[in-house]
């Protein structure tokens, strides 16, 4: 039986053998499948080598929820949010319960900020973390949101509510201009609108930013 790591790699391998063919532009589901740069910022544990799934053997799955929530600072940039919940997604998929436990913590967070508050990074996290959940479904071998529906139901006035993709352009619209949190929807979409978010996300990041190495990985 395969592993959670070989099940990833097959299919991310796989997908990038199609990307390298003429008309095709990426390899793999993009939230899950190509590690994000956060510079020097503190991230979840990781395995060392360069392959993007590398998790620590050693790491207790069962500290996830209280660790990811401790790294997911106010202050936190939207490039380390990415790499941490990318990884908490990675260990998440091998435990059904802790997925659940993660998940419910990030939409339990954003349904308790107060009326009229400005914040946005909850609304990011729990959106990012949905549409992340969403792309490992086929790495992890089971559907990683199943069950969740009752986690939203505060949420059932708004339409996209099941999506995370509606938090994150909730996000934006709380924290205004923000170029790496567009360089994020970018990759939670096709077509037109995954284009528009991207070109916002190239209009915001200065040569030789972290934001740019970020967006010359992903074409």
């Amino acid at each position: 039986m395969l592993t959670l790591t070989s099940r990833v790699l097959k299919l991310c391998g796989a997908l990038a053998l199609f990307a390298a063919m003429p008309g095709t532009a990426e390899a793999g589901p993009p939230l899950i499948c190509h590690p994000f740069d956060a510079g020097s910022a503190v991230l979840l544990p990781w395995g060392p080598g360069p392959n993007w799934s590398s998790p620590d053997r050693s790491y207790d799955v069962q500290r996830l929820t209280a660790d990811t929530l401790r790294l997911l600072t106010p202050t936190t940039p939207v490039l380390a949010r990415m790499e941490i919940m990318r990884r908490a997604t990675i260990y998440a998929g091998k435990d059904r319960k802790v997925a659940g436990a993660l998940l419910k913590a990030l939409l339990d967070r954003a349904k308790a900020l107060p009326q009229g508050s400005r914040d946005p990074m909850p609304w990011f996290d729990a959106g990012y973390l949905i549409e992340t959940y969403r792309q490992n479904e086929q790495p992890a071998g089971w559907n990683m949101l199943t069950g969740a529906e009752q986690m939203w139901a505060d949420f059932r006035n708004d339409p996209r509510a099941v999506e995370g993709y509606g938090f994150v352009v909730k996000a934006l619209r709380l924290g205004g201009e923000n170029a790496e949190m567009e360089f994020a929807a970018s990759l939670m979409q096709q077509g037109t609108l995954s284009a528009e978010h991207r070109r916002r996300a190239i209009a915001g990041a200065p040569k030789g930013s972290l934001l740019a190495k970020n967006l010359a990985g992903i074409q």
